[in-house]
This record gives structure tokens, sequence and C-alpha cells, in this order.
């Protein structure tokens, strides 16, 4: 669980300050957004909203606690610290997009009402629970588009990650993206993920050989027979495979040590076989073993799931075991053993598997693991929190870089639809504004290029934010989906968006738009707090 305490200290001396002004209970409006989509990208998957609820549904300072912050302010007065034992956010308000939303730079995922101090305090435990989530969820989400949808995806980066919290959450934010499948046993058991695994290079080469194997009995999958020597059985299979018409001469004398861990493994798991055939020699050994074991599985009445390519040149060696479990199909009449699973891993991401889409290939699926977990393409998503009302005051944060440059004032967020069924257009409104109307022209405008403007007619249109946590308010609370429920979502949406926004090379930048209102209001404010230079 996160504490009140995974903050920054200047949150708590600025909570001081606001407590020693007498300002700690103005009604503050933050927004939580970010400015600039990752990846190359122009689009963004919103992740992180269910721990943010969680963590202000828990949040308490705790004895202890207060102790080790008297212990770091050791010049704030008594009363501070008696005042922050007794906060909670029963009077915190958060409205936030659906998460597994697809989102757009600008537009808030979360507007927090409430106290300032409190709601101060939640500004870096919210970044923190949200920047990582949504870069993870936006990266496996591209990782899924580019893969296409008939391919397992398979999160392998437990190892990789940025430590254990971060290798629970990489699992579980890879699955909202998209992906299929976990080998993160505890993020299998912590959120239903399902989990899969098969085994190492250090399994198959801690075999000698077949005379090991001291249990060789195997009960077919109906119970019906038994086979006491299953290491015979797939000896003779061997022995076909080699004077078979297709694949004589193919190759030679293969690794006995890696036939016995595959026999080894399918005495094991009969129901489930799926080996890692590059230990040696992927075509001379790793396949034609495996083959080996799944036929005499099959004899058995068990059927093989596939094997693991793990380094080498993927799109040949895919293509060429295709071709052997073809010839296996053909030459033994074994149905379907042409279309094994063939799985494929080794330091993958977005560009190796768009390059081997391009070579053609014969993956089934995919497992990838440092490039996603880590999020190598883009360190961070960068979500900032900022001001935006107290007291029912706009407020705005200046720059000279104009990207910094706040929007004030408390708004509400929709998304435009066309006639086609795609979202056109994302716009904010100030809070008192009548909300866009089906079949009415509206001027939409960029919040600070002033020719960029645009009148759109919607068919369709969405309030995109809802209120999670109502605080002391009246307003009705929308339930937290479940993970499988968010992962639908995501998926759903993005088939909603046009296909120029999600392409990979050059996509089309999404429209975020303001009201001409808030427009005129935001530059009226601009102007108003800007220092006016003066020349001497």
């Amino acid at each position: 669980m996160v504490t009140p305490l995974l903050t920054d200290l200047y949150q708590f001396t600025m909570a001081y300050a606001y407590w020693k002004a007498g300002k700690h209970l103005d009604r503050a409006v933050f927004d939580l957004y970010f400015r600039k989509n990752p990846f190359g990208g122009e689009f963004t998957i919103f992740g992180g909203l269910e721990e943010c609820i969680r963590f202000i549904a828990n949040f308490k300072i705790t004895e202890d606690e207060i102790k080790f912050l008297r212990s770091v302010m050791p010049t704030c007065e008594d009363g501070f610290f008696e005042y922050l034992s007794s906060i909670d956010c029963s009077d915190v308000e958060v409205y936030a997009i659906h998460e597994g939303y697809v989102v757009f730079p600008k537009v808030p995922l979360m507007r927090i009402e409430g106290p300032v101090a409190v709601v101060q305090l939640l500004e870096t435990p919210f970044l923190s629970l949200v920047n990582y989530a949504s870069l993870v969820t936006t990266n496996a989400a591209r990782h899924r588009l580019v893969a296409g949808k008939s391919k397992n995806l398979l999160e392998f980066g437990l190892r990789r990650a940025q430590g254990p919290d971060g290798g629970i959450s990489a699992s579980r934010y890879s699955y909202m993206g998209g992906f299929d499948a976990t080998s993160n046993v505890a993020a299998g058991r912590l959120f239903g993920i399902p989990i899969r695994g098969t085994h190492s290079h250090a399994f198959v080469s801690s075999f000698m050989g077949l005379d090991e194997i001291t249990d060789k009995a195997l009960i077919s999958s109906d119970g019906s027979s038994k086979c006491e020597d299953f290491v015979s059985l797939v000896q003779n299979w061997l022995i076909k495979i080699k004077d078979s018409s297709s694949l004589g001469g193919t190759f030679g004398e293969t690794n006995q040590s890696e036939l016995a861990a595959f026999t080894s493994y399918a005495l094991a798991f009969p129901n489930s076989f799926l080996a890692l055939v590059d230990t040696y020699d992927v075509m001379r050994s790793g396949v034609p073993n495996f083959c080996a074991v799944a036929l005499a599985l099959n004899d058995m009445g068990y059927k093989a799931v596939g094997i693991r390519l793990d380094s080498g040149d993927l799109a040949y060696q895919s293509a060429e075991t295709r071709k052997f479990f073809h010839a296996i199909e053909k030459d033994f009449g074994i149905v379907g053993f042409g279309q094994m699973n063939i799985t494929a891993s080794n330091d993958l991401n977005e560009e190796t598997i768009d390059a081997l889409n391009k070579q053609g290939h014969e993956v089934d699926a995919f497992g990838i693991g440092t490039y996603l977990v880590t999020c190598y393409a883009q360190a961070a998503l960068g979500c900032v929190f900022k001001l935006v009302e107290i007291n029912k005051q706009p407020r705005i944060k200046l720059s000279e870089d104009v990207t910094k440059v706040s929007i004030p004032c408390k708004k509400k967020c929709y998304r435009l639809y066309g006639k086609e069924g795609y979202p056109l257009v994302d716009i904010m409104t100030g809070e008192d504004e009548p909300g866009p109307k089906i079949g009415e022209r509206l001027l939409c405008r960029h919040p600070f290029i002033e020719s960029k403007r645009a009148y759109v007619v919607p068919q369709h249109v969405e309030e995109l934010l809802k209120c999670y946590w109502p605080g002391n308010s009246s307003n009705s609370r929308e339930e937290l989906p479940s993970l499988y429920e968010i992962r639908s979502r995501c998926i759903q949406h993005l088939d909603w968006m046009r296909p120029d926004h999600m392409r990979r090379l050059n996509p089309t930048p999404y429209k975020v738009s303001v009201t001409a209102k808030l427009y005129d209001f935001i530059h009226f404010l601009w102007l108003n707090e800007a220092p006016v230079g003066e020349l001497q």
C-alpha cells in the first residue's frame, strides 16, 4: 500500500505554510494532465486511476509517520502536526476519464478538488501512480497494434524491470494495454492475469542423456492405457523422422541431452509441452527433437503446444520450422501438426516486430520483456499537476515555453465524434458553459495558436470526466471496473480511433481544443497576470 509519506518534502512544507497562513482549507481545483504523447506517437492510454482511488480511500497519516515528520520539520508548530493527524480525503472530489481510454495532451486525465493543503499532498503520489502506469499501458498498446490482433503477446519482463514493484506494475499495465499473459506468477495471483512459461536453457543443458530419466511411464490422456517406456517411444519417432521422405537428410544426430530434457519436461507436463529449441541448434537438433517428443505425446492422446525461439534470425527460423511441421503432418498424417505454435522472444520491441512483419514470418506469439517493462524508448510520460482554480478564482501558470502554459479554471471535457464514428476532437469548456450538442455547429479553437480553429458538427458527444470519488458532494460515484474490463475497454478504444492517428510512422496529430469563450478567457487572464515590461 502507498503511504502518504511517499511524496516530496515540499508537499509538507507547503502544507505547513498554507496552515500557518490560514489558507489550508481554501477550496482548490487541480488538473492532472500530460503535455506530449510518448514514443513519438499521437496517442496515450490512461492507466493508474484505480490505484489513485484506493490511495485516497486509505489516506491517513499514522502516529509513527507524524513522529518522523516532526523529526524532519523540527521548527513547525505542534498544531500543524495535530492537523496532519486529523486529515483524510473525505472532503476531496476526484473526476477522471475512464481508465483504459485513449487520451491526449492538455486534456485533464483527472480533476481533483478539495482543501488546498490536502490536495497538494496528493500531487506526488498521484503523479507517481499515473505516470508509469500510463506509459507502460501505452507501450503495450503500441506493441499490440504493430503485432496485430491475431498474435499472442506475452510479457516476460519481471527480471528486467525496475525492481519488484516495477515488475508487478509492468505486468498489470501490460495486460491492460492488450497483452495476453505474463510470466510473473505474483501478478497472476494478484490480478488474475493468465500466466505462461516453459523452461530455460539451463534446464536443457542440465541433462546429460536419456539414461537420467528414471520414471519413463506415461498414462494416456483418457486414462485408458499406459506407456511403460515413453523414452523408447520418443527414440522410435526420432528414427522415423530421420527416415521420412520429406525430412530425410535435413539433420543428422541430434543433441541427446536436449532430447532428454524435452522428454523429461513432456513427462512432467504432457498437456502443455512447449520446448525452447535454440540451446544447441534450432533446425539440426531442437526442432527434430521437439517433433519426436510431440509425436510420442500424440500417440498417448496428448497435443503438444509448440516451440520457443530465443535467438538468431527469427523470420527465417520460424519459416523453416513451419515447413518442418507441415512436412511432419504430411508424412505421418497428424492433422493440425503444421499449425503448431511458434513463440519468439529475444529482446523484441516495436521495431523488431515491425521488421519481422515486413520480412514475413511464421511466429504466432511474441514474448517481450526489457523494451516493454522499462519503456526503453522513453523514460517517463511527464504528467503534471497544476492548480487551475482556488476559492472559485481561476489561476494560470505562465511560461516562455507556451507548451507549459496551463489552461485555467474548472473545466468540463468532451469528445466529439464524426459521421464515420471516429473521434474528431476533444474540447474543453468552462464549468458553467453549456456542453456541445449533437448536430449543432461548434467552433473549436487551439488553446494558444490563434489561426488554428475549425467548426465541428458532432454526431455523438461524450463527456469525459466522471466522478470517481465524490467526497462530501451529492454526485453519484462510478464503480471501479475489473482489470479485464479495463483491458477490453482499451482494446475497443484503440479500434475506435482513426487509423492515421495510431500509425507508427508520421501519425496525424489528434485535435485538442477549447471553446471560443474559454479561449478568450485564457488570453485575458494571461495578459492580466503577465508583468508588463518597461523599456528605458
